[in-house]
């Protein structure tokens, strides 16, 4: 059902509210999208009716919705939302929409919404984000807990660590919709997670007819960049096509700064001093698509496929002089490194999706997806120390690795009341990796294998699930309760050569993990809700091939076939006031917590690898608080406390204990004429980043404006990202006998312009029949 204007213009970002008709309870609450379209998922039958509310608008009821509609009767009449008197018609649309939407059982960040999101990254955007934290390898923490399931669409990624921070440092802002945040997730998703998932989905369009939005933009930091995106939406009878391709090319820079220092055995005497300034610079070009197809074959049944991929090649170089310092500060020796890095990184994606109707009630849908990744990367390292006993050493690598994934999954609803619903479901994916990691180094102008460092790891891994769920009101309460088993199998192999022997080791493990909501509607204004949850964290693959990777001449990684799973207990209370205030509380129990583990060997090199260390307690306290101190202000102010106790053994007996806090502002103002402004930011206290490592505090502003052009079919927004340079990374790494205080400042300064043109026509007026219980939703606003 589209919502439209006075002149019967679609109306993007309207909050839509679905009541009950008896006593007008809130069952939902969404907000239009671009084209004018909300989507409710998951809506029983009954008897409802609508609420449509905008700021300057008058708000509008619909009259009485009897779910499912009689076979013959057509789509509802659109929704017209007039002007309010004695206010101005035109206004900004951006300005409409929040850029956080709270609600009880996740945060909602609409990108779109934010001018400050116009030229960035995926990765940008999540750091601004209310509750999440990037750390400076990339990972992504929620809440001040590190591990998250990433997803896509409502599909896991299967990637973590470089490669995820890739994927998403590749991604254009532009191509998403909406970014969910939750905390405890129900059984119907992958368990994965102890944080939680964070949702990213992108735009789909969803109106009748050809329509498209095209943006261009321009970033100026240190180095200058462009992000440029097009997408493109045919529906007509019983089909519907579209296109999404994205482009973005970059120059960036890394100033790292790192101080290590070595003690005596009683811990306090220095005994030297490695001081490592280190530059890197690089650039990249990305290519992103996705493109698909939906067929109606009948009012019960839609099959869909979707082609996605995503292509970025990269060129990076370092340079460092490392200087070693003796016990007095005084400079003992220099060595000079630098280090090239070529590289490809993509990734292709197969979808073929079903949903068919069986009847009112009950629903199936089915999915199988088929992903493929590639990693080309060529690396070289020379360093040169000129003094006494002088020399030059020259090693390089290839790093190439190719992951493929397939997977399967199929669920079932049944409807069984007008407040009861039942769904169960079965999920099987496969993932093989093959890492081929080739050194040489040079001697006397040849270049020779280094069969110490070279390695070729091989890895499988199969996970099955089956889960059940069931929610049912009562009044005033809701309940919903799953139970998901998991299992899990892999098998890992570490080829050998001349100078190591082969190795191989295998894992099989299973375990329920159930889930409990609980909500009591006390008034119209006041909500609390009750969660506890169990999740599990599985070892990435790369995580767990023991090989060698060189980080830099003092510093290397390695990998730990011996990394277990962490399981997690999550509990939680919230209560919600209106859609202006929510709290929560929330308590985590881990179990084999994960950490990053830092080890030093007699010869003063750093080694990186990861493991289980114990145990990790947490208690977490959440405010987010949504005003309009005035009808052209919206305020969002989002605070998450979080105290962290980790436990574990390491070279003794090791306890971390920190508070820390994460605050996150946006400001959006509209104005006259379709002009806009926004002005967000975020901070984050002193933080225990894992067991040994402390960051320091950091946080960065961000400002722009927007002015709607072309009768409200352009948009172009001018705003400047990290305004005065603060989103800068340092802290402490504590080893054995050893700790390390590092800086990062990355090029995060950047002033950015962009245009968006949207074309085509808003609705078509013909009604198109869906199929089945998504016909039902599309009635009252849903949209496929």
């Amino acid at each position: 059902m589209p919502v439209i204007d006075d002149q019967k213009a679609a109306i993007p970002f309207a909050t839509v509210e679905l009541l009950r008709y008896n006593d007008s309870a809130i069952v939902a609450t969404s907000i239009t999208d671009s084209t004018g379209i909300v989507v409710f998922e998951n809506i029983s039958m009954g008897q409802y009716r609508i609420r449509v509310s905008m700021v300057n608008k008058v708000t509008q009821y619909s009259g009485l919705i009897q779910l499912p509609l009689p076979e013959n009767e057509k789509r509802l009449q659109a929704i017209v939302l007039p002007a309010s008197k004695g206010m101005l018609q035109e206004v900004t649309v951006t300005g409409r929409k929040p850029f956080i939407q709270q609600l009880a059982d996740k945060t909602v960040i609409n990108v779109e919404a934010s001018i400050t999101s116009a030229g960035a990254t995926v990765m940008e955007v999540l750091e601004k984000s209310p509750g999440v934290s990037v750390d400076r390898d990339g990972n992504i923490s929620l809440k001040g807990k590190s591990q998250v399931l990433i997803m896509i669409d409502g599909k896991q990624t299967y990637l973590s660590g470089t490669d995820l921070a890739a994927l998403l440092n590749g991604m254009s802002a532009t191509q998403v919709e909406t970014i969910e945040l939750m905390t405890n997730p129900p059984a119907k998703y992958d368990a994965a997670g102890n944080a939680g998932i964070i949702n990213i989905r992108t735009k789909k369009q969803r109106q009748q007819g050809f329509n498209g939005t095209v943006t261009m933009g321009y970033g100026q930091g240190q180095y200058p960049k462009t992000n440029n995106s097009v997408a493109l939406n045919m529906r007509s009878g019983k089909f519907n096509f579209f296109l999404n391709y994205n482009l973005n090319a970059a120059r960036n820079f890394t100033d790292m700064y790192a101080l290590r220092t070595y003690y005596e055995a009683d811990l306090k005497t220095v005994d030297a001093q490695l001081e490592q300034p280190t530059l890197f610079e690089g650039r990249f070009f990305n290519q992103s698509w996705r493109s698909g197809i939906d067929f109606f074959l009948n009012k019960k049944t839609t099959i869909g496929m979707v082609y996605s991929g995503l292509d970025l090649s990269r060129k990076s170089n370092s340079t460092a002089d490392a200087q070693w310092l003796n016990e007095t500060g005084s400079t003992d020796s220099i060595i000079n490194s630098l280090s090239t890095t070529n590289g490809g990184w993509g990734n292709n994606a197969i979808n073929l999706n079903v949903r068919h109707v069986i009847d009112a009630k009950k629903e199936i849908t089915a999915d199988l997806d088929f992903l493929g990744y590639r990693n080309r990367s060529n690396t070289f390292f020379q360093n040169s120390f000129s003094g006494a006993g002088g020399y030059q050493e020259e090693i390089k690598g290839n790093l190439p690795s190719n992951i493929k994934i397939y997977s399967g999954k199929a669920d079932y609803t049944d409807r069984f009341s007008s407040t009861g619903k039942f769904e169960a479901g079965w999920k099987s994916s496969r993932v093989t990796t093959d890492n081929l990691a080739e050194y040489f180094y040079l001697d006397n102008g040849n270049w020779l294998p280094d069969l110490n460092r070279t390695n070729h790891f091989l890895y499988t891994e199969n996970i099955h699930a089956l889960y059940g769920n069931v929610q049912k009101e009562f009044n005033k309460i809701s309940l919903q309760g799953g139970l998901r088993y998991e299992y899990t199998g892999y098998d890992g192999e570490q080829l050998g050569n001349a100078a190591r022997k082969d190795s191989s080791f295998s894992r099989r493990y299973n375990s329920l993990f159930p889930t409990l909501f609980f909500s009591y509607k006390a008034d119209s204004s006041n909500t609390i809700s009750i969660s506890a949850g169990r999740r599990i964290d599985r070892p990435a693959f790369q995580k767990l091939n023991p090989f060698v990777f060189i980080i830099n001449k003092y510093t290397n990684q390695v990998g730990n076939p011996y990394f277990k799973p962490q399981y997690t207990w999550n509990f939680g209370a919230t209560h919600l006031y209106k859609e202006l205030l929510v709290t929560s509380v929330s308590y985590s129990y881990v179990k084999d917590y994960f950490s990053q583990i830092f080890l030093s060997d007699t010869s003063g090199n750093i080694i990186y690898t990861e493991g289980n260390l114990g145990r990790m307690q947490s208690i977490g306290l959440s405010m987010s608080l949504h005003v309009k101190p005035f009808s052209w202000w919206t305020l969002n102010l989002q605070a998450d406390f979080l105290y962290k106790k980790i436990e574990g053994v390491l070279w003794k007996d090791y306890t971390a204990e920190i508070s820390q806090l994460n605050a996150n502002m946006t400001n959006q103002f509209q104005f006259n004429k379709g002009w806009a402004a926004e002005l967000s930011g975020f901070y984050i206290t002193k933080a225990q980043n894992d067991i040994q490592e402390v960051l320091e505090p950091n946080g960065q502003l961000n400002a722009g404006i927007s002015k709607q052009i072309l009768k409200k079919q352009g948009t172009i927004r001018l705003n400047v990202r990290d305004l005065f340079w603060t989103n800068n990374m340092s802290g402490l790494t504590y080893f054995q006998q050893t700790d390390e205080y590092f800086t990062i400042k990355r090029d995060s300064r950047v002033v950015n312009i962009s245009f968006t043109y949207r074309f085509g026509k808003a609705f078509k007026t013909t009604a198109r029949r869906g199929s089945g219980a998504q016909e039902e939703m599309n009635r009252v606003g849903a949209g496929n």
